[in-house]
Order: C-alpha cells, then structure tokens, then sequence
C-alpha cells in the first residue's frame, strides 16, 4: 500500500518535473515551439526506458524479473534532465546559426555537423557509465539494476531520435514560421 502511494507521488513529481522543464526551456530559449521540440524527445527517451527495462525483466524472468519500483521512477526523472540537453545543443546552435545570418537548411547542418561529436560523446559515457548498474550481478545490485536500464534504454532511444528526428523538424518548424524561404 505504502509502495502504489509512493508510485502515485512519482508520477505526479514526473508531470510536475515535464512542466517545470518545459517552462525551463522556453525561458531558455525565448520561444514556445523551440522548447517544444526539445520536449519532443522526452516520450522517445521513455519507451526506450520501457522497452529496456521490460528487456531486462524477461532477462531476469528466473530470478523474479525487474520490478516497477521507486528507484526505477526515479531513474525516469533522471532520464529527464539527461536527455534534453542533446536536443538543447542541437536546436540552440541552429537557431545561434540563424541569428547570424545563415539559410535554415545551412543552420541545421551546421548544428547537426558541430553538435553531433558532443552529443555522441555524452551520451556514450552516460551509456558506459549506466552499464554496470544493468550487468554486473552482485548483493544489492537488484536496487540499482531498474534505475540504470531505464537511463540507459531511454539515452540510446533518445540520441538516436535526437540525431536524425530534430533536424528535420527543426526544419519544419523553421520553414513553417517563414513560408516563403
């Protein structure tokens, strides 16, 4: 009972930490629709958390699988701040790219071209960081095992969506806000 009040508190503190996020981000970039995009990548990042997690649970299916518990929420909360700074990188250098005069076609290339090296780097170190917490058996490894295949599962999903999905509605956005071009 204590366990569903808990899980019922995280998911609330999820939503609340998406909006906070959201209204974040617009100050940030002093624009609705940019944020939007970064926010875009959020439920991307959280089927890869599911699909990871359920992944390791029929993996560990012998042993009583992975359990939906706190830690593992929180590893979604995590996974959060984690994986919208690819998608700030990638949408504040195309925009900085435009303020200085480039076409949007140029300005996103130029962002995906600069931006890629670093999101690739983060994002394999977070990866390589996470893994442990998924592999290595050990007493008390079942605590952390949750919270590190969600990071890891929703960071590969993420980048991957990042990568090849925000460039091309970045240039949607872009091109929706000046028709002409």
């Amino acid at each position: 009972e204590a366990l569903d009040e808990a899980l019922t508190s995280m998911t609330g503190s999820f939503l609340l930490a998406v909006v906070i996020l959201y209204l974040l981000i617009s100050a940030l970039f002093r624009s609705f629709k940019d944020s939007l995009l970064v926010i875009l990548t959020l439920p991307m990042a959280t089927v890869g958390g599911i699909l990871s997690l359920r992944i390791v649970d029929l993996a560990l299916s012998g042993s009583g699988g992975q359990p939906m518990d706190l830690l593992t929420m929180i590893g979604f909360i995590i996974l959060l701040g984690l994986v919208v700074n690819n998608a700030i990188l990638l949408v504040y250098r195309a925009r900085d790219a435009e303020r200085e005069g480039m076409s949007r076609r140029d300005a996103v290339e130029s962002a995906v071209r600069l931006r890629l090296r670093p999101i690739l780097m983060s994002t394999t170190t977070s990866i390589f960081g996470m893994l442990p917490l998924v592999l290595i058996p050990g007493p008390g490894s079942e605590f952390y095992r949750g919270l590190g295949s969600v990071v890891l599962g929703g960071l590969a999903v993420s980048t991957v969506f990042v990568v090849l999905v925000i460039p091309s509605l970045l240039m949607f956005v872009i091109k929706m806000e000046r028709p002409g071009e």
